[in-house]
Formats: structure tokens, sequence, C-alpha cells
């Protein structure tokens, strides 16, 4: 079977099922990570930064590798986690497996739990439901870092069938206990309400409804609502590999179902999480739809003030400046990264960071696994309402008048096929236009593409794709008249016309 078209980006290994994702190429991989830990249990990653955090934890080093096995709801995602399973077995490795779909950030604290070398999960997340995916998470249970990725795709391109083709059976594995089934509800219950302030939940009596777009939230995303007091209505918790005819996502234009459920019962809130609840949705009491944007600085803000915690905030570079003008008020630290969470979570594994998101959806807080959890986003939205006792958007408005107004705006931009990307990209390096919409660019940030800020805080962000002809087109400025101007330019500019 042909392997070129195994690469990990920011969201793992992804690829159309029963074409590159196949048993084939997943045994593969899944051979390729058991190296991985094998060899490095004494060097890199897992020398002494693993074995130090064991020891502060009051933990002795495991005597064989365990690692963690999860998978979301798609088509036979079962079947690939005990395929998973079977390799690692077959390698040494005990494989610690969950009885039923899990949720990333489920697995990933199963990792931090339990000490485990790392987890597998099977997921494409929200992409649509003829894909599958992989995604390998360290033992820090965070995202994979671009290091370790590179170490993947070579190891699987060295690989030899012999190898490829070693398993056991997974009854075999089970009986002789290198294969684990376990529940992985109960322990990540207990993390979230180690976390949160539930009781406040249940004191305001909150109204919610909840989708989790017939991903692996189904059995987490309501119970824990429920658990904490709330009275919830559920949305599309049945099983459904097509996610009924639509990506599992919780962008605006996804949640009408939930919309409408909300404005219906005149209920305070509606949470949505994407097809691995690594994502999320916040709907507020009148149906708008809160921007994960607005969601970072909203947390901040209810952290800090509610709940007196503080410490540093990261996110991405295009994500909205208005967590850090909520930071400064509080006097905290804010750290801006390159896109993808892998970077925001190799901040927070420190155990400085208060939170740490970015504008498509991730976010996670201290003293949580290092990974994007749209579950906890969720509840840090009802706990705000439940402190607050005021519609979201209401507490939006005291917020601006504090802080200042951001608007914001994300198009992802098809070029003109007769448009070269590196040329145009490096023209945009030489000589990158100076004024936008009217006003002076005050500095270039080349972090991660380019972002024009100018002195008043607006800004114009283009990311280009790395494997396909599409820029991303961010734009932010304290009225929408100009982050619509600011837009307008960053299209003309992708066009080459600057």
């Amino acid at each position: 079977m042909a392997t070129q078209n195994i690469k990990f980006g920011t969201s793992g290994w992804r690829a159309i099922i029963a074409e590159d994702f196949n048993l084939s190429n997943l045994r593969r991989v899944s051979h390729a990570i058991a190296e991985h830990v094998k060899e490095n249990r004494e060097y890199g990653y897992k020398g002494e930064e693993y074995l130090l955090s064991l020891r502060k934890a009051g933990k002795p080093a495991p005597k064989t590798p365990r690692v963690v096995v999860g998978y979301d709801t798609r088509y036979m995602s079962e079947d690939f986690a005990k395929n998973v399973a079977e390799a690692l077995a077959a390698e040494g490795i005990t494989a610690v497996i969950s009885a039923s779909e899990a949720p990333t950030p489920v697995v990933a604290w199963e990792v931090m739990r339990a000490s485990a070398s790392g987890g597998v999960m099977l997921t494409a997340s929200s992409k649509p439901a003829q894909y599958s995916g992989m995604k390998w998470i360290p033992y820090w249970a965070g995202p994979s870092l671009t290091e370790i990725t590179a170490d993947l795709e070579a190891r699987v391109q060295g690989l030899t069938i012999a190898e490829v083709d070693k398993f056991i059976p997974f009854e075999h594995g089970v009986t002789a206990g290198i294969i684990k089934v376990e529940d992985f509800h109960e322990s990540y219950f207990k993390q979230l309400d180690a976390l949160l302030d539930l009781g406040a939940i249940k004191k305001a009596g909150l109204k919610l409804a909840t989708d989790p777009c017939y991903g692996a939230g189904r059995t987490y995303l309501r119970p824990m609502l429920e658990r904490a007091g709330a009275k919830v209505t559920g949305l599309h918790e049945e099983r459904d590999v097509l996610f009924g005819g639509q990506s599992p996502d919780t962008t605006e234009t996804s949640l009408k179902e939930l919309r409408e459920t909300v404005l219906k019962n005149k209920l305070n809130l509606g949470l949505a999480c994407d097809g691995d609840a690594e994502r999320f949705g916040i709907l507020d009491s009148d149906g708008s739809w809160i921007s994960p944007n607005q969601v970072m600085g909203l947390a901040l803000e209810h952290l800090v003030k509610n709940r007196g915690l503080k410490g540093k905030v990261a996110r991405s570079v295009m994500s909205s400046h208005f967590v850090d003008a909520i930071a400064k008020q509080h006097g905290l630290e804010v750290r801006e990264t390159a896109v993808g969470f892998r970077n925001i979570g190799n901040f927070m594994r420190t155990g400085q960071y208060l939170i740490g998101g970015e504008e498509s959806g991730g976010l996670s807080i201290m003293n949580h696994v290092p990974e994007k959890d749209g579950i906890l986003a969720c509840l840090l939205m009802a706990e705000l309402v439940a402190y607050e006792r005021k519609p979201i958007k209401k507490i939006l408005a005291d917020l601006n008048k504090k802080v200042g107004n951001f608007i914001n705006s994300r198009v992802d931009l098809k070029l003109d096929p007769n448009i070269n990307m590196d040329s145009l990209v490096e023209r945009l390096r030489v000589n990158p236009p100076l004024n936008l919409a009217g006003a002076s660019v005050w500095r270039i940030d080349h972090n991660d593409g380019f972002k024009f800020i100018m002195k008043d805080g607006s800004w114009l962000g283009l990311r280009p794709s790395a494997n396909e002809p599409l820029v991303r087109v961010y734009a932010e400025a304290p009225t929408a008249q100009k982050a619509a101007a600011l837009n307008d330019a960053g299209k003309k500019i992708m066009s080459g016309k600057f």
C-alpha cells in the first residue's frame, strides 16, 4: 500500500476512509508510534523532563509503556481503534482502549491522569463523514509538536512489510492483559468537578440545550451539565456516521436546530461540540452566536473576576486582541504563538498560563490538559452566565465599555489559479504595502503569514495555505466599517493588486 500520503498536519493525519485511511496504513502508523515510544523512553522527549514530571507527581516510572487509545463516532472508528491496540500490543506496549467513543480532551486527560507514554485518538474532528484520522498525543497530554510528527512520518516510510504485519488479536491481548478496556467517563467528570464551580450552575437553575453533532461528546456534554444541576435538552445524541448530512462542526451556520431549540424553549444557552469535542459552539439566549474570539475573552474575564484566578495568557497570532485588552485590565501577560493549538499547548504545559485559545475554537485552562477542550469551554460559559445572572450579550456589552470594541472577521479566499503563490508571498515579504484602508501600517508581524498592524490596534492578517491555493484573510478593527475595509484590502493584496 502507498504511504506517501501519511502526513501529520496541525490536527494529525487525516485521509479518506478506504483510500489512504485503510488497515495497512493505520498499522504502519501504529508501529511507527510504538517505535517512537520505545526508542525515546530514555532520551528525547521521554527523557529527564518526563521522569521529573512523574517524580513531582509522586508516581513511579512505568515498567512498560502504556498508550491510551480513543476513538470518535465515525464509520468503523471502534474497529480502527482495536487495530491500533493490536499493533501496539504486538510491540510490547500496553494499550488502554476506551470502552466506548471518547472525545479528544478525554483521551488527553486519561494520558495525563494515568501518566501514560501517550495516546492515540482516532478522529477527523470536524471534517466530513468520508474522512477519518489519527492524532498522537505525547505524554504531556497536548498536541504533538512538529519534530515529533516529522519523526513519525520518517518511521512510517522506513517500516518493512514484516514489521507492519505484526499484531496480537484483540481478544487474545485482552486475555493476556496487554490490552485493557476501560471506561473514561468518571475520571474526566471528576477532573471537571475539580476545575469548575458546578454548584453555581445548579444554584442559578440554568436551562440549556446541547448539541454534540452526533459526535464523541454525546455521552459527555449533556450528562456533565446535568450532573452540575442544569436542566438540559439534548440534540443529535444518537450515533450517525453521516452526521446528519453535514460536517460535525460548530460554526454559526451549522447550529440551526440548536438555535431554534434555544429560542422556542426560551433557554439560557445553546452549547455545542464538534465531532471529537475539541471545539465548541456557543449560542446566547436570543440565538446569537458567540464567536470563539469572544468566548476566550469572556472566559478570561470570568476566571479572573469571578473565580479570583491569575496567570499568563496564550493566544495564536490570528486571534482577536480582545483577550489582550482584558488581560491588560488585570495586569496579565499575553504571549502570541503561531497558528495551531500545539503552539499554545506548548506554553500551557508549563503550568504558568491561566488560559490558552485560538480563533478557530480551541481553548483550555490552567491545571487541565494543554489540549483543546470543547466540553470545558461550554461549561465555562454556563458557569459565567450562572455567576452573572444575565445573557452573554449583556456581559459582552459591559465588557466592551471597559476595554473597547473588537470587530473581527475571517474569510477563506480561494486564489485565482493563474496566481503563483510563492512569487506573491515573496513579493509581499520584500515590498509589502505600507498603507491599508487609508491608514499607515505601524508594523508587520511575520510569525505565521503576514499580520499588518495599525497604530490604533486594527490589523489585517494574511495566512497562505501550505497545501492548497487558499489564503485565510483575517481583519479586526473598532468598527465594522473599518474591519470590512481591511478585509477588502486583504482580498486586493492576494489578487496581486499592491
